[in-house]
């Protein structure tokens, strides 16, 4: 035994697992929720209230909850899967019976010190219990039909569930992960096939229920998608959105108005500045460097979370960490494509960097459970 394996070996435990967690995640991490704090404080026109302090304190005990989590051995998170998905759903059917409305949806738990989405929780919880299904089921069954139709259900169960909140966004986002963790694990691939044929059928009746009394989603996702086909058609109204992002998009050129310049946000052209539309803050001010620069900080934590799953022999911690990283893709993706006119407006937050309370919590405990499969992968 080497000298460095015996200093290693003769450190406590608790010390051992802090050493061994994947620091470049955390510490990317770090720096995406700083680009967040330095944005929120631009926002609120130089002051750390209402949104940057705030957001500091989450992060903080966002953090220790990562930690705390990644100290839990993975073990422990697998068994406690189903139970968990099961709690969420059950906190969705809390939503629909006495959940908190908030800009015409209801969608949250007011918990007296925080108000909790369950639907963001559930993005963590549906992936947990799919990568443990995976992990138990046999590698021959993944893609037989009667094998198949199980994980199915799980995915469409919350899907509608949040659906009716409405929350298109975070439904669209469910189904996404779910599916693609299906994929992941080894599903065949004429299964997605299918579901893309059935999904054009789908969109297809969307847009024929238009004004039926079998109208199959809300008139404001109508507009919404209006906006995104062609939003000079109400620039002041439903299109008044894209249009100001794209005004803010646009005039931060290669470098930027400079900290704190940005006319859409201080003159408070541009909506939700703080939440939804922040990237678009973040262009104006540092342009398209700095719009650059935080996509390859977000690019770099896909890298380092896929890198963690391919040396982990263990499948549910491989699958559990490949379908957050999903996640986290997913998240960022939308949201600029949305503030960038590339895809419809659903509402989903930036990761790290949009205030909100549910929202940064959970993140942080889904990568506290990716780092708990990555200190305690088999060495």
């Amino acid at each position: 035994m080497s000298y460095l394996e015996h200093n290693v070996k003769s450190t406590p435990v608790g010390l051992r697992k802090i050493l061994h967690l994947n620091w470049p995640v955390a510490i990317l991490l770090a720096a995406v929720a700083g680009v967040g704090f330095l944005m929120l404080y631009s926002v609120a026109g130089g002051s750390f209230s209402p949104w940057a302090e705030p957001q500091m304190k989450r992060f903080v005990v966002g953090f220790a909850l990562m930690l705390i989590v990644a100290m839990v051995p993975i073990w422990f998170w697998r068994s406690l899967s189903g139970l968990a998905y099961l709690g969420t759903l059950v906190l969705l059917v809390a939503v629909e019976l006495f959940g908190t409305v908030g800009m015409g949806a209801q969608r949250w738990i007011d918990l007296g010190f925080m108000r909790l989405q369950p639907s963001e929780l559930m993005k963590i919880t549906l992936v947990m219990l799919l990568a443990a299904y995976y992990d138990w089921l046999p590698a021959k069954k993944t893609s037989r039909p009667l094998w198949v139709i199980l994980p199915v259900i799980i995915i469409i169960i919350p899907v509608l569930l949040v659906l009716r909140q409405p929350d298109l966004g975070t439904s669209i986002l469910l189904l996404a992960a779910g599916g693609g963790l299906m994929f992941l694990a080894g599903v065949h691939w004429a299964y997605f096939a299918a579901v893309a044929a059935s999904g054009v059928a789908l969109v297809t009746a969307v847009f024929k229920s238009r004004g039926t009394p079998w109208q199959l989603i809300e008139n404001y996702q109508f507009r919404r998608i209006d906006t995104f086909l062609d939003p000079s058609t109400d620039p002041l109204g439903a299109g008044y959105h894209i249009t100001q992002s794209k005004i803010a998009l646009g005039s931060g050129g290669w470098t930027g108005r400079g900290f704190m310049q940005g006319t859409q946000s201080r003159l408070n052209f541009l909506p939700e500045k703080h939440t939804d539309f922040i990237f678009t803050t973040l262009a104006e001010e540092f342009g398209f460097i700095g719009a650059i620069s935080l996509l390859a900080l977000y690019t770099l934590i896909i890298v380092f979370c896929v890198w963690s799953a391919m040396l982990n022999k263990d499948r549910f911690s491989s699958l559990l960490t490949l379908g957050i990283a999903l996640n986290f893709f997913l998240f960022f993706a939308v949201n600029m494509s949305m503030v960038m006119g590339l895809a419809p407006v659903v509402g989903v937050p930036l990761p790290l960097v949009s205030f909100g309370g549910s929202a940064m919590l959970v993140l942080m405990l889904a990568f506290g459970l990716t780092q708990s499969a990555h200190v305690h992968r088999p060495r």
